[in-house]
């Protein structure tokens, strides 16, 4: 086996650990919600946590709706792998839509043709940041699912006064369409000068470990004072009367233009794919999210 197949298999077997077993820390957070809820809010959140047992048990993907995998790379270009990478996981995509059963989500908006394996134009979505000093690559995948996923949106702010704006916004995008997203949720909200800035990082916010502050106090501060407004509303799982309708709320910033505050808001869904792959020099790897200690294939 070439290096470039060793490399596909690695991020074929990443993949479906992802898609079958939730991370170590939403696992937590499920139980967690599923012991302060009541009556029929924890049944529900009990049927989910029995779920992910069974797709773990199984091999199978946890949600019939497999997502659109996106791909953020921390791309150390002192790894010999460095410019393989991107094609590989490509080919593992694919490779995966077949052996891990993934429903075949990758469709042309024009034609509405359905490429059948998970690969189209900028699908599977990869973001690179590029640190030049390491010798490792880490792969996170966040699996982007069509109901969470309707539920985002950026919108423009005003300067002064922002940020009761943008917890207004939150809040109306969470109430309106959250329910349909099949909560309790993740909220990752983006800050910067421009849309796609600010939705990159809304993106990339939902990456982060549940329970885990931002490092400075002031967003730490407005991340639970959202997430504590969200939970305030008597929603739970599924949109049930209840205490749990988000688990998290994760905030990351870019410095604005002078003249706007773009904010941007991405949801997960209870079913919150995620997972961090990390790639060493001698081929070896871990995935740290979810228990899987360094090893060699």
């Amino acid at each position: 086996m070439d290096v470039e197949e060793k490399l596909t298999r690695i991020l074929v077997n990443f993949i479906k650990i992802v898609e079958t077993r939730l991370s170590t820390d939403v696992v937590r957070a499920l139980e967690r919600a599923a012991e302060v809820e009541e009556g029929l809010a924890r049944e529900v959140a009990l049927a989910m946590i029995k779920n992910t047992e069974v797709a773990k048990d199984s091999s199978i993907p946890i949600c019939e709706d497999t997502g659109i995998p996106e791909f953020f790379v921390e791309l150390g270009l002192r790894n010999p792998y460095a410019a393989q990478v991107g094609k590989a996981i490509v080919r593992a995509v694919e490779k995966a839509t077949e052996e891990v059963s993934l429903r075949p989500n990758a469709v042309n908006p024009f034609t509405n043709i359905n490429t059948g394996n998970n690969i189209g134009r900028y699908v599977p979505w990869i973001h690179y940041d590029v640190l030049g000093d390491s010798d490792v690559i880490k792969v996170r995948l966040y699996v982007a699912g069509g109901g969470s996923s309707f539920a985002g949106e950026a919108r423009g702010l005003t300067p002064i006064g922002w940020e009761n704006q943008l917890i207004d916004f939150v809040v109306e995008k969470a109430l309106k369409y959250g329910v349909n997203a099949c909560p309790p949720l993740l909220v990752g909200i983006g800050i910067g000068p421009t849309i796609e800035i600010a939705s990159t990082l809304s993106k990339k916010a939902l990456l982060r470990e549940i329970g885990r502050r931002h490092e400075e106090p002031y967003v730490a501060e407005m991340e639970i004072r959202i997430q504590e407004k969200l939970n305030s509303y008597g929603l739970g799982p599924q949109g049930l009367r209840g205490k749990t309708f988000v688990l998290d709320v994760f905030i990351e910033y870019a410095h604005r233009h002078p003249a706007n505050v773009i904010a941007a808001v991405s949801f997960g869904c209870w079913v919150h794919r995620k997972g961090c792959l990390v790639i060493y020099p001698d081929l070896s790897y871990e995935i740290p999210t979810h228990g899987v200690g360094r090893r060699y294939d």
